[in-house]
């Protein structure tokens, strides 16, 4: 039986609506959990919630993480929730991470202790978004506030496989957000990362506006973390906005609420789709591991669709697949086999900038590490 670790720990309403929802999960989903907390405060919270299935455990963490902590700091927490889950999973004692904490602190821990998957500088958050058809991918969606245009198309290519591989859409058709589709918008990032990508083997359509997002124009909307967060934030208030406005035009006389009664199993389909907890937890895609970020504001309901996204992403092995498709990509630029020295610095210049650290350059850094030269 898959095996998920759940930072119980994690999120602005942990510890309880974590547990809750990680039990649902235990029951709904036919997946083993392993709460990592402090188990004093957990085991208390289990007993709050009644018998807890015997597919549910503990693995104690002494620290937790604040949601405003720098991943910096996070990282010398070396017995943290979110670093004892990510240790689970190195060990292979499970096959996924859920937390609902520190997206940065999941990132720089997960960087850490598990490595990305080869040809991969930077993980990035992947959302789904309601749109006609299965869906539309988003990516990044907050990891990586700083992009350089490889990043970018790394997102791409990873992004086109879990549209492909978990979504099931043929030929994902890929998108770089920018400010218009014309070739001359956008900045000097997408630029770069359009022309990059138009040399890959992905159906890449170049540009696309915010306003397409929704319609179903592309399956993969590629763009920096910034970006992403802000879009996806934007979006989240907008929905808010809606199904309060909508309330509210209901209630205003009694033959609007007549007008509710008759219309309500449609409007109930329609709020499911504005409704972002339906869709779960976002990946951190690149890691090598399996991780997934839930909303901070988590509840039982969306740490238990987090849980289900991770089960699966698990069943469908998104990573073996962007290992391979990354593999391929190199392979027809015509890039040779990084040396170990170089994919070594590579990591650690990428964990630098993931933290906000400006590396130094490589050959600074070989002498770095000899002493000097002369």
């Amino acid at each position: 039986m898959l095996k998920i670790a759940v930072d119980a720990m994690g999120g602005d309403r942990a510890p309880r609506a974590v547990v809750e929802g990680a039990l649902l999960a235990a029951r709904d989903l036919h997946v083993q959990i392993v709460l990592v907390g402090q188990k004093e405060i957990v085991e208390q919270t289990l007993s709050q919630l009644g018998p807890a299935p015997s597919s549910v455990g503990i693995v104690p963490a002494s620290e937790t993480v604040a949601m405003d902590e720098s991943p910096s700091a996070a990282l010398r927490k070396r017995n943290s929730s979110i670093k004892v889950a990510f240790e689970l999973m190195k060990q292979g004692q499970v096959q996924a991470v859920v937390s609902a904490g520190n997206s940065g602190a999941m990132m720089a821990t997960g960087m850490f202790v598990l490595g990305n998957l080869p040809q991969v500088d930077r993980p990035a958050i992947l959302v789904v978004i309601p749109t006609p058809g299965k869906g539309t991918v988003i990516i990044d969606a907050g990891a990586n506030v700083d992009c350089k245009p490889r990043h970018l198309v790394q997102f791409g290519l990873m992004g086109s496989i879990y549209a492909e591989q978990v979504l099931g859409v043929s030929s994902p058709r890929v998108g770089v957000l920018s400010n218009g589709e014309e070739e001359g918008k956008g900045n000097e990032l997408t630029r770069a990362a359009s022309e990059q990508l138009s040399d890959t083997s992905l159906n890449y359509l170049g540009y696309v506006e915010g306003r397409d997002i929704f319609s179903g124009a592309v399956d993969v909307v590629v763009c920096d973390g910034f970006t992403g967060n802000v879009m996806l934030k934007t979006m989240e208030g907008l929905a808010g906005f809606i199904v309060r406005a909508l309330k509210d035009a209901f209630q205003r006389t009694a033959l609007s609420r007549i007008g509710y009664l008759l219309s309500r199993s449609s409007l109930r389909r329609a709020y499911t789709q504005l409704d972002y907890t339906e869709y779960g937890g976002a990946p951190l895609l690149g890691l090598n591991g399996l991780a997934i970020v839930a909303h901070g504001g988590s509840g039982p309901k969306e740490i238990r669709n987090a849980i289900r996204v991770a089960k699966e992403a698990v069943a469908h092995d998104v990573n073996r697949h962007i290992t391979q498709l990354l593999g391929k990509t190199a392979e027809e630029e015509g890039h040779k086999p990084e040396k170990p020295a170089r994919r070594l610095w590579r990591r650690v210049r990428s964990k630098l900038e993931s933290l906000g650290e400006e590396p130094e350059s490589e050959e600074e850094g070989r002498e770095s590490k000899s002493g000097g030269k002369g």
